[in-house]
């Protein structure tokens, strides 16, 4: 295999080495001494003292709700454990976290191990149910996780299995995608923008982590989501379906194509203007549809890599609003599916500028 046409810069290798995490707090998190010579913790931009609060009480929650084999089912998103392992998972790394380093480190090495054990012989990673018969959302979300943790494990056993786990997937993803260039919920039978930005993003990972990703995969994604454009710049459900524009998807293509290294390529210009628009006309957190917290998600890292204008504009509104929408317990409730799923997608936004995780980065 060749490897991919994504950029790889610094931060990435440090993220692929499993110094990612590190340089990261070094980065968000300075400490300054005080006129009395006392330590004190400077926050990034826009995170506040209760921002953070929220974001512990969360993590507490996901802590408290993952299961003993390691995997989180609590709430409608029992059916896709692989799915809301991938994503809490992602949570607790984004906070500094690693299997070995950190107060949730114990949940992290929980999560590793259970995916690692639902990697199959053929590469993809899911479980006895297949994530309810879907397994290409779980797969995605899992191969990211595993690969952004990847560089921070030092047990060397449990380093190689993980190593094999992601080799596979790899080619799992590859050989799983569609003629068009997409992926969909089963592998190589067809295709939609949901599970395509999925496959890209955890791709991005694996080559951060150090691992070979085929050049032609990456670039058959970005052509697909090309030709799912449409008029008004955003992105259709998928290549067949026909109709217009789909926000969540939208927002997750803007992300996806900044993974690829498109940032100024005409289809993600457009796409980001798409999104920005559709955002700024709601002052809600509600953008008009049932994925509000996927939207969410993608939009919230596309509007960070694009940069202070929109981040400045986007940032600060949602902070408050995922604050007041916290439940006593820590949690959040998401799109239907459930606490671990909303929680994970809360506190991976609020997180963003601590700047752990390099697939989230610029």
């Amino acid at each position: 295999m060749t490897s991919t046409s994504f950029p790889l810069r610094r931060r990435d290798f440090l993220g692929g080495c499993g110094l990612g995490l590190l340089a990261g707090a070094a980065a968000s998190v300075a400490r300054t001494r005080t006129a009395f010579g006392q330590e004190k913790e400077v926050l990034p931009k826009h995170i506040t003292p209760e921002a953070l609060r929220a974001v512990i009480k969360g993590l507490d929650y996901l802590s408290g709700a993952q299961a003993e084999d390691g995997s989180w089912i609590t709430g409608g998103g029992q059916a896709y454990p692989v799915a809301m392992t991938g994503l809490a998972g992602t949570a607790f790394l984004a906070h500094g976290n690693s299997p070995t380093r950190g107060k949730y480190s114990k949940a992290v090495q929980g999560a590793v191990e259970f995916l690692v054990r639902c990697s199959t012989a053929t590469g993809l990673i899911t479980g006895p149910a297949q994530d309810s018969g879907q397994p290409m959302h779980g797969h995605g979300f899992a191969l990211m996780f595993l690969a952004c943790a990847y560089g921070t494990i030092t047990k060397a056993s449990l380093r190689n299995q993980v190593a094999d786990a992601i080799r596979k997937a790899v080619t799992l993803t590859s050989q799983g995608q569609s003629n068009a260039g997409g992926w969909t919920y089963v592998p190589g039978t067809g295709d939609e923008g949901s599970v395509t930005v999925t496959q890209v993003q955890a791709l991005r990972a694996a080559q951060n982590a150090g691992f070979l990703v085929p050049k032609a995969v990456i670039d058959s994604a970005a052509d697909y989501l090309e030709k799912c454009r449409t008029p008004e710049g955003g992105i259709r459900y998928s290549l067949l379906s026909g109709g217009g524009p789909r926000l969540p998807i939208s927002a997750a293509a803007v992300a996806t194509l900044y993974n690829a290294g498109q940032f100024d390529s005409p289809i993600a210009t457009d796409c980001l203007k798409y999104v920005w628009d559709q955002f700024r006309a709601r002052e809600e957190w509600s953008k008009g549809g049932a994925h509000d917290y996927y939207a969410h998600l993608y939009a919230s890292q596309g509007f960070y890599m694009a940069g202070d204008t929109y981040w400045d504009a986007y940032f600060p509104k949602t902070r408050d609003q995922l604050l007041s929408m916290q439940a006593g317990d820590g949690s959040w409730s998401g799109d239907g599916i459930g606490q671990v799923y909303g929680t994970s997608i809360a506190v991976i936004i609020l997180q963003l500028p601590f700047k752990y995780l390099p697939v989230f980065q610029r």
